[in-house]
């Protein structure tokens, strides 16, 4: 499959975008189910989620459409304005997440993990990809992550590390699994939804979607969480 252009992409029909968009967003929470049920360590917000899940007693993707929801509130003093892709992501992502959760066993041989463990972020990278190329706008962390830099004037590296060791370390201390896993996908990911995106969307994907970073000439796509 080659990557479209960008004039290709511009003049996709919406239903097409929506398929991308729906599926992304379900492949998504469908690939952190996949990690979780791994057990060798969780994306930084999924340890929040599953940190606050074990402590309310709600299921992690209940705990995810919460989080996301509140997250979202705090857009309205940012001025950051949500876009379909921003509200199906706080509702489809939890729900699909404890979906595949019910439908999928819990491994316990590491011969089984660890492949399941690449498979999930593997999946995450292409769900992104699907995702972002839909340009239905940003998830509600990712707005979150944008609209602190434009008020505060910080990178967005130091913007987004911030958000993220403050999630995960609070997750942690929730109870929320940290480990091996955790650091694939935070090495991973990037590289991973950047592929995709040049898969699925070229160039036209990387519209409002992306922020660029001035003065290094990086390019550095935002995930749809």
């Amino acid at each position: 499959m080659s990557a479209a252009s960008p004039a290709t992409e511009g003049r996709a029909p919406v239903w097409r975008r929506l398929v991308r968009l729906y599926a992304g967003l379900a492949l998504y929470g469908a690939s952190s189910g996949l990690q979780l049920r791994a057990g060798l360590g969780l994306a930084p917000w999924d340890v929040l989620n599953q940190g606050v899940a074990r402590h309310t007693g709600i299921s992690i993707g209940t705990a995810s459409i919460t989080i996301g929801a509140l997250v979202l509130l705090a857009w309205v003093p940012l001025r950051q304005r949500p876009g379909l892709g921003t509200v199906s992501n706080v509702l489809l992502v939890g729900l699909s997440m404890d979906a595949t959760l019910s439908l999928t066993p819990q491994p316990h041989s590491l011969w089984v993990r660890i492949p399941l463990l690449a498979f999930a972020v593997a999946l995450s990278g292409a769900a992104t990809g699907l995702y972002i190329s839909a340009r239905f706008g940003t998830g509600p962390r990712d707005g979150l992550m944008t609209g602190l830099h434009r008020r505060t004037g910080r990178s967005i590296r130091l913007v987004r590390t911030a958000i993220e060791v403050t999630v995960l370390v609070t997750g942690f201390a929730l109870g929320g699994s940290a480990g091996a896993g955790t650091v694939l996908y935070a090495l991973g990911i990037g590289p991973l939804a950047q592929f995709f995106l040049r898969r699925f969307g070229g160039a036209a994907a990387v519209g409002p979607s992306a922020v660029v970073a001035r003065g290094r000439g990086a390019r550095r796509a935002i995930l749809p969480r």
